[in-house]
């Protein structure tokens, strides 16, 4: 149609008209430029790691190098498809069969898939393979067994993979040896295990945990959530695991947060590579390809070969440092986590003493008597810049604030992350019960937001 004189401003949608809308909507009339600056100040009011200090206990949160953000977001590693033939798409392949090896290097690993689309996907994908392994092998195991430190999602993961769940006391932050060894039984499938633990202590008797669990037949589970502490020092091959995760955002710097995609690829021994999802990349004397040949896989649990992206900013990552690089970055990791435990130490208890790995946990419970909780320490944080730490995990310390600043931080942030906990431990209690005062958002109740939600805008309206 010609837009002449008498055009009123309508197109014609094109739609039947019982499709199309009844309701009129509210939609501001604004220039670019208000709604540019709108969008912008919203960005402004989240915290990030490209904000400032994110010491997430145990859900690390490390800086994500930009490089491998521009490489990712480029044409030749977006505009890809999967369905693209293997001989259109070698150099996608050779990068993934390259991330197999090295990731399999790292963990003392013999096979990797890299399809789980998270480090909890992982902990099923491996509790899955635990399954048909002991099925193929004619037996019924029917429980997994994990200490009470372990990684939060370790008990979920087991019990959808159809598994009950029996969890042990720890002794003096470790392992009970004592307590494993009544818990083990044929009934066992796997014992569940990060090395170093939630606690931040290296489990010093793993070798002989991997005796009593493999002398009682069952798998030796790692979990990868505490990898960033021993890159370069030793491998869950090492020490006697027969299956591992690896979660890319705590270990190799790729992005976590926000529900977006994620990859946890697992690794297992020889004994337990036929049972991988497929397909995994395979090589041969004509290049690369898919090979789906595992003869008793548990399937596939993701779409494809997993997600591409984050798989490429982990090689990337992993690449520009190289072996000694990843030695290195453990090392700092380790340095940080005990310099600011020390600070740290001198304002509130630090349960277990000793030398930690790459992360501690303080407790606030010498301030309940005057009305402090862990909960109103972590709010009033964010008025002061920081990111709160994990408060409440582990279970068994007592208002716990599980502190993990990576290596990638400076000692100035430590340092002033580590005034600002003394300022606060000082502060009035109810003052504090009233945090946060600077955000954009003050504090909400938290309950009643997990009871009533609210997750659209027509939601919010009714």
């Amino acid at each position: 149609m010609g837009l002449g004189e008498n055009f009123d401003g309508n197109l014609p949608s094109g739609l039947p008209e019982h499709l199309a809308r009844k309701r009129k909507l509210e939609i501001p009339m604004l220039t670019e430029s208000e709604v540019v600056r709108h969008y912008t100040v919203l960005s402004q009011m989240n915290f990030g790691v490209d904000s400032g200090f994110y010491p997430l206990g145990s859900c690390t949160m490390k800086y994500n190098l930009k490089i491998a953000e521009q490489i990712a977001d480029s044409a030749k590693a977006c505009l890809l498809h999967p369905h693209q033939p293997e001989k259109m798409s070698q150099g996608t392949l050779r990068i993934m069969h390259e991330l197999q090896d090295i990731l399999c290097e790292i963990g003392g690993m013999d096979a990797v898939t890299l399809q789980p689309a998270a480090g909890a996907h992982g902990e099923f994908t491996g509790m899955a393979i635990a399954r048909v392994f002991h099925e193929k092998n004619g037996e019924e195991r029917t429980e997994v067994v994990m200490p009470d430190s372990a990684h939060g999602t370790n008990p979920a993961s087991a019990a959808m993979a159809g598994y009950d769940v029996i969890t042990i006391p720890s002794k003096d932050g470790k392992v009970d040896i004592e307590a494993l060894a009544s818990a083990l039984s044929e009934k066992t499938a796997a014992f569940m295990l990060t090395n170093p633990n939630t606690l931040g202590i290296f489990e010093t008797e793993v070798m002989e945990i991997a005796r009593m669990v493999h002398d009682a037949g069952a798998l030796l589970y790692y979990d990868g959530a505490n990898f960033n502490a021993i890159m370069g020092k030793t491998t869950p091959g090492k020490m006697g695991f027969d299956i591992v995760h690896f979660n890319l955002h705590k270990t190799f710097g790729t992005p976590h947060g926000g529900g977006g995609p994620g990859a946890g690829p697992v690794g297992v021994v020889e004994k337990l590579a036929g049972y991988l999802p497929v397909p995994i990349v395979g090589k041969n004397e004509n290049g690369y390809y898919m090979d789906r040949s595992m003869p008793d896989t548990i399937g596939k649990v993701q779409g494809y070969q997993g997600n591409w992206g984050v798989l490429l900013k982990a090689y990337i990552y992993i690449r520009l440092h190289g072996g000694q690089g990843l030695k290195e970055v453990s090392e700092r990791a380790v340095l940080n986590s005990n310099y600011l435990k020390k600070r740290v130490e001198k304002i509130m208890d630090v349960p277990y003493p000793g030398v930690k790995k790459h992360e501690f946990v303080a407790s606030a419970r010498c301030m309940k008597d005057k009305g402090v909780r862990a909960f109103n320490i972590g709010k009033r944080l964010l008025d002061y810049g920081f990111h709160a730490p994990t408060v409440y995990f582990p279970q068994l310390v007592e208002e716990a604030l599980m502190i993990e600043p990576t290596e990638d931080v400076s000692k100035a942030s430590m340092d002033a992350y580590a005034d600002a906990l003394a300022d606060i431990c000082a502060e009035d209690a109810e003052f504090l019960a009233k945090a946060p005062y600077n955000t954009s958002v003050r504090q909400v109740d938290e309950t009643e937001a997990a009871k009533k939600l609210i997750l659209s805008y027509r939601m919010m309206e009714e």
